[in-house]
């Protein structure tokens, strides 16, 4: 038999809807075909998503598929496993009692969610004295992911944005303090940002609030957006406190499908006490033959990514996550050592507590820049290695950074350094790749 079908000479469905079907066999190659010039997942040191499982999980994964997890009358399973991983993960984040939380798509989800909250759960404190409810604001850095600026745009809350400068990346108390007011609905601080993979000084955060809660009654609450970090600090660093040791820490949420080790999408909100979660914002519905409660965005999603995170928690365990966070750093800083060594980069803070990554930048004095190193070794070896601006006020500075993932072995770690180099040689003999205005825009570091 030849290789392909009629799309080899003739052009793909595109546009209208297609008046007839085709066999199985000629769709399945049709979408096969388009994926090839896909990026390679295993050279992408960009994404934090899960781009690997074991085949146990795929099995579990594939054969759950059809499950819609919202169906609690027809899969009460699912929905019980979904509330384990929720007391796992409040276990995890050492919540002082019993809590709440729920699964999410994403991260995303979560921190729209928790923002919600924190907008409903001031509002009735504002009701309960008589005060107005119309000017709600939120505190944040620019180290945030865009989607806490969404939240803003969205839900009518003004953001309070605190700029980062060259030198400093992260954001403390004493960048907070004057933004917070009576009308502020809560602080969010990162912990791994997706800009250089360190935490804010969420000790120091806290800490203030806390002081302003006694010095002048304002109880505000801290949200902690651990998509990232929020799987790695409690393996890497578990006497670091960053969760609901901290008194004001009211809420966290995390990804699962980053280092959680689960295919997207699937994220978790975890409050710190039932009470944190605004029970305004909880709906019953009885659709289904069951009555149930729901908080997310979203309604139908599958199952098979919560029954997956669960998986991987009674299949790793503590030291199991804490083996692969290990791994990834190990890796992680072997690779910081080879780009030192190489006399060609600068580190980012590797001295400080980080995500499993290495973000690097060039040294002074090269003829080209970090999107040139970038697109050098995109086009020699097939690399996907970002670069990006920082966020204001600190776009002058450019940076790289290679993700380690758990499927980047110490071979590749090797490999990667080596390409490095060479795409340097390759630039220092003839110069920048793209001399143009793209390279003053902010480019995204990938989520």
């Amino acid at each position: 038999m030849l290789y392909g079908s009629r799309f080899l000479t003739e052009d793909a469905p595109d546009g209208p809807f297609p008046e007839d079907g085709m066999s199985a066999l000629d769709a399945m190659r049709l979408v096969d075909e388009e994926m090839v010039l896909e990026g390679d997942p295993w050279r992408n040191l960009a994404t934090f998503v899960t781009t690997w499982m074991e085949p146990e999980a795929q099995r579990l994964i594939a054969e759950n598929l059809y499950r819609n997890f919202i169906d609690h009358a027809e899969y009460p399973i699912s929905a019980e496993i979904e509330q384990r991983c929720i007391r796992m993960l409040a276990n995890l984040f050492n919540a002082p009692g019993e809590t709440t939380g729920c699964r999410t798509q994403g991260s995303s989800e979560a921190i729209m969610l928790g923002a919600l909250s924190l907008k409903w759960k001031w509002k009735q404190r504002r009701e309960k004295e008589s005060k107005p409810t119309d000017r709600p604001n939120l505190v944040f850095g620019g180290d945030v992911h865009v989607v806490w600026e969404k939240f803003c745009r969205y839900f009518d809350v003004e953001p309070r944005i605190v700029p980062l400068r060259e030198d400093k990346y992260t954001i403390g108390p004493e960048d907070v303090e004057p933004h917070i007011d009576e009308n502020t609905i809560g602080v969010a601080a990162v912990l791994g940002t997706t800009f250089t993979g360190h935490a804010d000084d969420i000790v120091g955060i806290d800490e203030l609030l806390v002081g302003l809660k006694g010095d002048k009654g304002l109880d505000v609450p801290l949200h902690i957006d651990g998509a990232s970090g929020g799987f790695v600090w409690p393996f890497l660093y578990p006497d670091s406190k960053w969760d609901f040791r901290l008194e004001q820490v009211r809420s966290i949420n995390v990804s699962g499908h980053k280092f959680g080790l689960v295919y997207p999408g699937i994220g978790w909100l975890i409050f710190r006490e039932k009470t944190d979660l605004a029970e305004d914002l909880v709906f019953y519905e009885n659709y289904l033959g069951k009555t149930d409660a729901t908080f997310t965005l979203n309604f139908s999603t599958g199952a098979s990514m919560v029954l997956a995170q669960y998986y991987n928690f009674v299949r790793l365990g503590r030291k199991g996550y804490t083996y692969v966070m290990k791994a990834m750093e190990t890796n992680a800083k072997a690779l910081a050592e080879k780009l030192e060594e190489s006399g060609n980069f600068e580190l980012i803070g590797a001295d400080k507590e980080q995500l499993p990554l290495v973000a690097f930048k060039l040294v002074e004095g090269k003829s080209y820049d970090e999107f040139d190193v970038s697109w050098q070794l995109s086009a020699e070896r097939g690399w996907m290695l970002p670069a990006y601006t920082m966020p204001p006020k600190a776009e002058e500075v450019k940076v790289l950074r290679a993700l380690v993932k758990q499927t980047l072995s110490r071979e590749q770690v090797d490999r990667l350094a080596g390409d490095l180099q060479t795409a340097c040689e390759t630039l220092d003999a003839k110069g920048g790749a793209h001399p143009s205005e793209r390279h003053k825009m902010k480019a995204s570091p990938g989520y």
